[in-house]
């Protein structure tokens, strides 16, 4: 029996390549997408299913969450892919309405996906949540690399992401019979960029691939690359 693993964001970037991987490794992957007919065409071209899923709508997640129940009865994975990067405005000019919609959808979407799925991960005997993260929301990382250019790293994207990380922590003490884990794509080049990236989505997909496919036994509430656990 193949495990059922959902993305959300996964229309395009690096959820889309995580499916497509995913899906070759084995799994029966649904896709989640805020906008159907793209959610649809993406579905179909890789040969996984597809779910209606704004994570900012909470009956949006709600229904999706019936449809996984009743078409699968269970979830292996969950992978919290969608993401917006905001506007690149310093802080001191930055509304907290414009604010706000980064955090509901890096944050808070977060949260109501996974409460959402929670009852249908807690009937797989090894189920594994795993939070798309990145470098910027690390603390350390941002003061020892200097990354306060503002021009370059949005400030309430890396704020969301720092947050994402403690509540990926929160969720492993609070989820014990769950593997929940964050992992940081690095600078993949994406849409969120523009495609100026360092690498591109296969490489950017490694460490959340490896979270998705770790044992029962694996590792939980760590943030991760490809090159290990980073500092928080």
């Amino acid at each position: 029996m193949s495990d059922v693993t959902l993305i959300t964001g996964a229309n395009k970037g690096i959820g889309r390549e995580t499916a497509r991987r995913l899906r070759q490794a084995g799994h029966t992957v649904i896709i989640g997408a805020r906008h159907r007919e793209l959610g649809q065409a993406a579905a179909a071209d890789l040969g996984v299913e597809f779910v209606h899923l704004d994570v900012t709508d909470q009956g949006c997640v709600d229904a999706a969450a019936r449809q996984v129940r009743a078409e699968h009865e269970r979830l292996e994975v969950l992978i919290n892919n969608a993401g917006v990067t905001g506007g690149r405005s310093p802080l001191e000019h930055t509304s907290v309405d414009d604010a706000r919609i980064v955090l509901d959808t890096n944050l808070f979407g977060a949260m109501r996906v996974t409460n959402a799925f929670v009852p249908l991960l807690e009937m797989s005997d090894n189920a594994r949540i795993v939070n798309v993260s990145s470098g910027v929301g690390s603390i350390h990382d941002t003061v020892e690399h200097d990354y306060f250019d503002w021009q370059v790293i949005p400030p309430v994207y890396a704020v969301s992401k720092t947050a994402l990380n403690m509540l990926t922590l929160k969720y492993s003490r609070a989820l014990p019979g769950i593997r929940v884990n964050a992992a940081d794509p690095g600078y993949t080049r994406t849409d969120l960029n523009a495609g100026d990236g360092a690498h591109d989505v296969t490489e950017g997909t490694d460490e959340i691939v490896r979270l998705a496919t770790i044992a029962g036994d694996g590792p939980t509430g760590t943030v991760s690359n490809k090159n290990g656990r980073l500092r928080w």
